[in-house]
């Protein structure tokens, strides 16, 4: 049961990709370049995943188990910390470049296209290069992994 619910809910969101047209790198640049030709068409999209996503979360709180019976396991922390703001910025300064995120970019390789195998093999590096140093640092952390940055 759990395969089949992955795998309706990963077509249910690659379909949304694909019609939202987040598959396609022009678009999103498109909807980033505030300077010049701006298409503001996917502020829509991530505004409607906001709302879907911010109700699922008050849904998922008031629960203990999935609706399959799974334990729930949201995440706890809410500090910002020098490691969420860099990793959301080399998020950003990725997207803005390739014109793809992950999700988009699988989608987009499923549907052969170039640009999306070099973007999910330097994607697939860098998560392996982000284990390696996590690995690292776990086995010389001295300084607790949560320090927040100041005035945050």
């Amino acid at each position: 049961m759990y395969a089949l619910s992955s795998f309706v809910a990963g077509f249910v969101f690659g379909t949304g990709l694909v019609v939202s047209g987040m598959v396609n790198p022009a678009k999103v640049q498109g909807f980033l370049d505030l300077a010049g030709a701006w298409d503001p068409s996917l502020a829509l999209v991530m505004a409607g995943a906001v709302v879907v996503g911010a109700a699922a979360f008050a849904l998922a709180g008031r629960r203990a188990s999935t609706v399959l019976g799974a334990p729930m396991a949201l995440p706890t922390t809410r500090v910002i910390d020098a490691r969420l703001v860099l990793g959301s910025l080399a998020f950003g300064v990725g997207w803005g470049l390739a014109g793809f995120c992950p999700g988009p970019a699988l989608v987009a390789l499923g549907a052969g296209k170039l640009k999306a195998v070099v973007f999910v093999a330097a994607m697939l590096a860098g998560m392996l290069v982000f284990e390696l140093a996590e690995r690292a640092r776990s086995r010389g952390e001295s300084v607790p992994r949560d320090t927040a940055l100041p005035g945050a």
